[in-house]
């Protein structure tokens, strides 16, 4: 198996990370048990944009609360790949012009309306990435006495 790394990614990695994808996985909080959902998003000035129908697991989710959203890649063969947080109080989007801005942007995969929208910003974000090295595997330290 080839040498494998960790690494940190960069502001501008996971920012490019999150604009080249547009389904994620939201994580929040419903009975005081974690909850995870698939949700379709963009990116739109300096915020993560996303809808949901009113009234919705998430809609109760996003009022108030702390909400996390992953992005990720992985390739099970390699056993590389990449992931992306961002962490954030949501914020309702409510005038006309910026649901309009929201629409332009947002492709959601679920039919129907999706009457609310909301917007993460992108002010605490986090991401790491395991990709393959050339560097030689590290030689194991002999701890014996």
């Amino acid at each position: 198996m080839p040498n494998r790394a960790l690494l940190v990614l960069s502001l501008r990695e996971c920012l490019a990370y999150l604009a080249a994808h547009s389904v994620g996985r939201v994580v929040f909080t419903e009975g005081a048990l974690p909850a995870v959902m698939p949700v379709s998003y963009a990116i739109l000035d300096d915020s993560l944009v996303m809808s949901t129908t009113e009234g919705s697991r998430l809609a109760r989710a996003a009022r108030g609360s702390v909400l996390a959203f992953e992005v990720d890649h992985l390739d099970a063969a390699t056993r590389t790949g990449w992931s992306v947080v961002v962490t954030a109080v949501p914020q309702a989007v409510v005038t006309a012009q910026d649901r309009a801005r929201v629409s332009a942007v947002l492709d959601s995969w679920v039919p129907g309306a999706q009457d609310l929208m909301f917007r993460l910003p992108l002010t605490v974000i986090t991401g790491r990435r395991i990709e393959t090295t050339s560097d030689p595997a590290p030689t194991p330290v002999d701890m014996s006495p």
